[in-house]
């Protein structure tokens, strides 16, 4: 189980990057990369473990992040040069990818970088370079930090959610699944991590498209219908310039639509994982 996993360590190029990997230690692990203000401990462990349950999983904090060591750098390239450095230390010729939000930024550029690297590329709640709104996520974060703070809970209730009644419910169990885990928590994100997060991003919304079509690994591309972080549209927009890409849009859900809809979710990455 996720929440009993204990937490490693591997030096990459004289920085500590910490990790845990869980699952059968065989085939092409999984290497998951996480969203904005997100350590270890904000991976949705029904997603995990339900990865983990046939799949070599790993789930890290990038320089800067949570226990790691090193500066958060501020733009996604440098993140992904990291992700790649990190997936080398611990020794990895192919790998598969798992990016939600951020980390789906952090996982094309690494994708588009070093192809030879990822046999399969999984993309949830994210959106291409220079994609519509991604700009915006500043503010759109600060406000409703603001609201979390200000009505006592975390701002993923209303970032990640919708605000009908199946989405309110959703964001409940998902911030409750995030607390299973007593020992060994991970550090919080510092705010100089924080603020490089989200200049990175606004770069990366206002940078000029990728030619995506350059990607020819199989892609598995999903979101809720109402992502208020990185609008849906993106994720349309990617299946159709990454070739052959499958699509999963789940109704009703916003930028956690794959946490509001976990169980599902893990089925369709296990049989796209393994077909």
């Amino acid at each position: 189980m996720f929440q009993d996993t204990p937490t490693r360590s591997v030096d990459v190029g004289g920085t500590a990057f910490v990790y845990r990997e869980l699952g059968p230690r065989t085939g092409v692990p999984v290497i998951l990369l996480n969203h904005l203000g997100a350590q270890l401990d904000n991976f949705d462990p029904r997603i995990v473990d339900g990865l983990a349950a046939t799949r070599w999983v790993i789930a890290f904090d990038n320089r800067g992040i949570g226990a790691s060591g090193g500066k958060t750098p501020s733009t996604i390239a440098e993140m992904a040069r990291d992700a790649i450095a990190f997936v080398r230390a611990l020794g990895f010729e192919e790998v598969d990818l798992f990016g939600f939000s951020l980390g789906g930024f952090v996982a094309q550029e690494i994708v588009l970088t070093e192809p030879t690297l990822v046999r399969k590329l999984i993309l949830a709640g994210t959106g291409p370079a220079g994609g519509e709104g991604i700009d915006k996520v500043t503010p759109l974060t600060i406000v409703d930090m603001i609201k979390g703070a200000l009505t006592l809970r975390d701002p993923k209730y209303y970032l990640f959610f919708t605000r009908t009644a199946n989405g309110r419910r959703a964001a409940k169990a998902f911030l409750q699944r995030l607390t299973e885990r007593q020992a060994d928590r991970d550090k919080s994100i510092s705010l100089s991590a924080f603020g490089a997060q989200l200049k990175a991003i606004k770069a990366y919304g206002l940078q000029a498209p990728q030619d995506l079509s350059v990607i020819r690994i199989p892609a598995l591309v999903a979101n809720g219908d109402h992502d208020r972080m990185v609008p849906s549209g993106n994720t349309h927009d990617l299946a159709r310039r990454i070739p052959g890409a499958q699509l999963v849009i789940y109704p009703d859900a916003g930028h956690g639509g794959v946490f509001q809809n976990h169980a599902d979710f893990v089925s369709k990455a296990l049989a796209f994982l393994d077909a």
